[in-house]
């Protein structure tokens, strides 16, 4: 493959396994896209399905989804954990290999005609996509969610990207834009305190005076009867996962709260892990190419190359 855009798509449905299925087996028969990952959260209600291929590819991928999705969500009676403004919430893509995020924008800005045309949902660009600041942040976009948008969107200064300043009555409103790799992770608190994943959430998130890169938000898990910090990573380069774990736990520590666990929504860069165990074990002197399956890697390129 000479070009690599991975495809990130979150959708408002992890309950109905069937529905899932009905939406989720057509993008495996797309030419040259490959479905990676599918994970579905029935506490948040929502499913993050990630994809590669090259860019035609991942768009007409994109255009099934959105078409599965807007014939089988409705958003009048969806309930979840997590904020979502549509049937497809938010669809990112990220470059990969041989392209360059100017690329990853210009298809961002193809699949929004696209999906207005066909479908008459109404769609913001966010991150590198977006058309004004104040729209380049997820959270600011979802403010209101779905029930909020028939008045928010009247607003003109809601008025979609794309589209007219209509909310599609099932599907709602869509975001779509490129981005950097974003790591989807989620800490579960020994409480069922929602308060005290709001506060935790606050302290670390950038917002709010915490990690740059980072936004977080305190959800209760109603099916373990639990709190958890929600978190977006945007860049982990730059905010490692083993920080923002450490922050975590000195704040939950103030209340008398123990961690109990986290989890990682769909894919993860190898490097971010590899800064993990390098913190949490001190190792001295380690290089990536110590990393066997790396190493095997690495070898083999360099001989397919002769």
């Amino acid at each position: 493959m000479k070009e690599i855009v991975e495809i990130i798509p979150n959708i408002s449905e992890a309950k109905r396994e069937d529905v899932l299925e009905k939406i989720i087996e057509p993008l495996k028969s797309v030419q040259g896209a490959y479905l990676l990952d599918i994970k579905p959260d029935k506490s948040h209600n929502r499913t993050v399905i990630t994809m590669i291929g090259e860019g035609e590819a991942v768009i007409e991928a994109g255009m099934i989804l959105y078409r599965k999705a807007v014939e089988l969500i409705d958003m009048r009676i969806h309930k979840g954990e997590h904020p979502r403004v549509g049937a497809v919430d938010v669809f990112p893509f990220v470059p990969i290999k041989n392209v360059s995020m100017e690329y990853c924008v210009e298809l961002s800005k193809k699949l929004a005609e696209k999906v207005w045309d066909e479908f008459k949902i109404p769609v913001y660009f966010y991150e590198e996509s977006a058309t004004r600041e104040e729209r380049r942040n997820l959270p600011d976009i979802r403010k209101g969610e779905f029930e909020g948008f028939f008045e928010k969107i009247k607003d003109p200064k809601w008025y979609p990207d794309v589209g007219e300043p209509v909310v599609h009555p099932t599907a709602g409103v869509t975001v779509i834009g490129a981005r950097m790799p974003l790591i989807a992770y989620n800490i579960n608190l020994g409480t069922s305190s929602i308060d005290i994943a709001n506060k935790i959430a606050k302290a670390i998130r950038h917002i709010s005076g915490g990690f740059r890169y980072v936004r977080a938000i305190g959800v209760m898990l109603e099916e373990r009867n639990i709190a958890q910090v929600s978190i977006n990573m945007t860049n982990y380069k730059k905010t490692p996962l083993f920080r923002v774990m450490e922050m975590v736990k000195a704040e939950a520590e103030r209340y008398g709260v123990p961690v109990i666990g986290s989890e990682i929504v769909g894919l993860v860069p190898e490097e971010a892990l590899f800064d993990v165990a390098d913190f949490y074990l001190r190792l001295e002197n380690f290089s990536y190419d110590q990393i066997l399956e790396r190493k095997i890697e690495k070898t083999l390129e360099e001989k397919g190359n002769k």
